[in-house]
């Protein structure tokens, strides 16, 4: 599940993208083949994190499971 992280909250993907101009027509980020291809992958900072994906409005995505 792709979350979005601003500061100290999460906030469920469909609040953020479905206004992007990146989603696909159904509003949800181009997410395929396990990598977020609206945005840019970050280098982990710990073992054990989820990937995480700055998207290309400026936005933190986590995929968490």
């Amino acid at each position: 599940m792709l979350v979005v992280m601003m500061n100290d909250q999460l906030l469920s993907h469909t609040v953020v993208c479905k206004n992007c101009l990146m989603a696909d027509q159904q509003g949800e980020p181009r997410f395929r083949g396990g990598r977020l291809t609206c945005g840019r992958s970050l280098t982990k900072l710990q073992e054990g994190q989820p990937q995480q994906y700055e998207c290309q409005m400026g936005f933190t995505i986590a995929d968490i499971n």
